[in-house]
């Protein structure tokens, strides 16, 4: 089970995200890095947790607001070129997401697009997303119990890609745990995706329990900045 670590983009800045709040989010106060810069933190959270892998949240994108695309280009930049970045930028459908990694440039190759339920309003919108196998990851969001889910992507999983984020809002920087109900119960569904949790990890106890409920890996952010979870060896 292995850790993939998050960065929430807002105003140029990496902030702390709490329960999907996204408006009352501030500026990241961490005693990892002691920065907000998202260079910085995005170095050291990959350094410390040893991933490949970063997810980033444009939460610009995800208000409504023109995408942070210059600060994902910086990203690129700054970390080695193994390193790939999933960005959920709030993609309404294929074609927005490709009109992202346009912009990108050569960077795109090692850019991933998350199409989160909350922001896919049409079936057929979802649909296209990954149809031919094109790449992306698809994000199964949930707020207070209910599916966030316009398209109703969470009742076709005969459509899911191969990797699948599952994704309680509300639990985000709460410190309440896992969601390991809602996990097990995608996991029964797609038996052989690649499953990343998100959302409540408080400690190596918490992931402990996720990587015996069937998770390949899990977001963090809070309990990295926090150090309440061991440099990777």
């Amino acid at each position: 089970m292995s850790i993939i670590p998050v960065i929430d983009l807002l105003g140029g800045q990496v902030v702390r995200a709490v329960r999907g709040d996204r408006l009352a989010y501030k500026p990241i106060e961490s005693a990892l890095c002691r920065s907000a810069q998202p260079r910085v933190v995005a170095r050291v959270l990959c350094e410390y947790t040893a991933s490949r892998v970063l997810y980033v949240a444009d939460l610009e994108a995800l208000l409504g607001r023109a995408a942070q695309t210059a600060l994902v280009v910086d990203l690129l930049d700054e970390l080695p070129d193994d390193v790939q970045l999933w960005v959920d930028a709030g993609f309404r459908d294929r074609a927005s997401a490709d009109a992202w990694l346009a912009a990108l440039g050569p960077g795109a190759a090692r850019a991933l697009p998350v199409f989160g339920s909350e922001s896919l309003a049409l079936r057929q919108a979802f649909e296209e997303c990954f149809a031919a196998q094109a790449p992306g990851v698809l994000s199964l969001d949930r707020r207070h119990g209910q599916a966030l889910d316009p398209s109703g992507c969470w009742d076709l999983a005969t459509l899911w890609p191969q990797t699948l984020i599952v994704m309680t809002l509300d639990r985000v920087g709460a410190d309440l745990g896992p969601d390991l109900q809602t996990f097990a119960e995608v996991r029964q569904r797609a038996p052989g995706a690649r499953l990343v949790g998100a959302g409540g990890v408080r400690n190596a106890a918490d992931l402990d329990a996720a990587g015996k409920a069937g998770a390949d890996a899990w977001l963090v952010a809070s309990a990295l900045h926090d150090l309440r979870l061991p440099r990777a060896a």
